[in-house]
């Protein structure tokens, strides 16, 4: 990416400013939130002990499983922003055994993802790179495709996007498919063994399909799909879900092709008919536009200040609610055109 021109560099340091300022007040205010760290592995654990503790009330039949994967889902999108903080060495900086054992905590409770320590290397090239056709974090999860039932069905499942687009994805600086997918292991393994294991076993014996081939499951097979059903609902299920959502909000949020400016990364999306979704990726279109101006900043205070930087990130330029941007494949410029997109 270009240098900005001298009026975006001006822009650019307002709006880290304003950000900057807005936490030191916080801070002053509320002395407790020095604690950068005692915070950070509070919020791990409680979010781990609220996706456990929904599980157990689910095999204790205290709530229905619809319940306990929403309860779950929200949870896990929590241990996403931790895991974003951590690769920014935000925790636990000077404590490696403390910080390499909240990532693995994390990565536990989101198996839909490659191993945090991997990921690291990739979102530091995503803010080198952001907006281009060698971002790999991004471009991976449907960022730059033209919008339509393919971009739909990959925002479901990283295995499916990096699957269904081998060669459109080969072309990318520093990704290989099989490197990226031994990467998941042994996690996103399990999981996408859980998951079309499960949609194949009930698709062939709950549609009649098996009772049309005279076909019946064996009581070994039952007793393992017994098992998968569990996980299912406790672990998998929840990360189907707040991975449609974090992945729908992150690749519509990100400018794409003609990004030459920092300004032009990202836009906020904060519109109210989003909250459902928010709800499942922490916040994640409303907030994630500060992550880019000011990295060092824990997730938490960016919930708690966006709203003060609002008007200054939108008088400099940072755009607001651009639902259309999905329809131009996240061109920034307004009058781009859909076929512009990689396909």
């Amino acid at each position: 990416m270009n240098a900005p021109s001298a009026n975006d560099a001006i822009a650019i340091k307002h709006i880290q400013s304003a950000i900057r300022q807005a936490d030191a007040d916080l801070k002053q205010r509320h002395p407790i939130l020095l604690h950068q760290n005692a915070i950070g592995l509070t919020i791990c654990l409680v979010s781990l002990l609220g996706m456990v503790l929904s599980g157990y009330a689910y095999l204790a039949d205290m709530i229905p499983a619809w319940a306990c994967i929403v309860i779950s889902a929200f949870f896990a999108s929590i241990s996403h922003e931790l895991e974003h903080d951590l690769i920014h060495h935000l925790y636990f900086r000077k404590n490696r055994f403390v910080q390499n054992i909240m990532m693995a905590i994390v990565w536990l409770m989101r198996p839909n993802t490659v191993n945090p320590w991997f990921r690291r290397n990739m979102h530091f090239n995503h803010h080198k790179v952001s907006g281009t056709q060698d971002d790999v974090e991004e471009r991976v999860l449907g960022n730059g495709m033209a919008f339509g039932l393919k971009r739909i069905i990959i925002s479901l499942d990283g295995f499916l996007s990096i699957s269904l687009r081998i060669n459109e994805l080969k072309t990318m600086k520093g990704y290989h498919y099989l490197g990226f997918v031994l990467r998941g292991a042994p996690l996103a393994h399990l999981y996408v063994i859980g998951l079309y294991g499960f949609l194949a076993y009930h698709g062939f014996f709950s549609t009649g399909l098996s009772a049309a081939l005279g076909v019946s499951s064996p009581q070994w097979l039952m007793s393992v799909m017994d098992i998968v059903n569990v996980f299912m609902v406790v672990w998998i299920l929840p990360n189907v879900l707040r991975a449609f959502c974090l992945h729908n909000i992150t690749a519509a949020l990100h400018y794409y092709g003609d990004v030459d400016s920092l300004l032009k990364q990202c836009q906020i999306m904060n519109h109210w008919a989003l909250l459902p979704v928010q709800l499942f990726c922490c916040n994640f279109g409303a907030t994630h536009a500060l992550h880019h101006f000011v990295v060092s900043q824990p997730f938490y205070l960016r919930q708690m200040v966006a709203h003060k930087v609002y008007p200054v990130m939108q008088e400099n330029g940072v755009r607001f609610n651009d639902f259309g941007s999905v329809l131009r494949a996240n061109r920034f410029a307004q009058d781009a055109k859909s076929e512009l997109a990689s396909v």
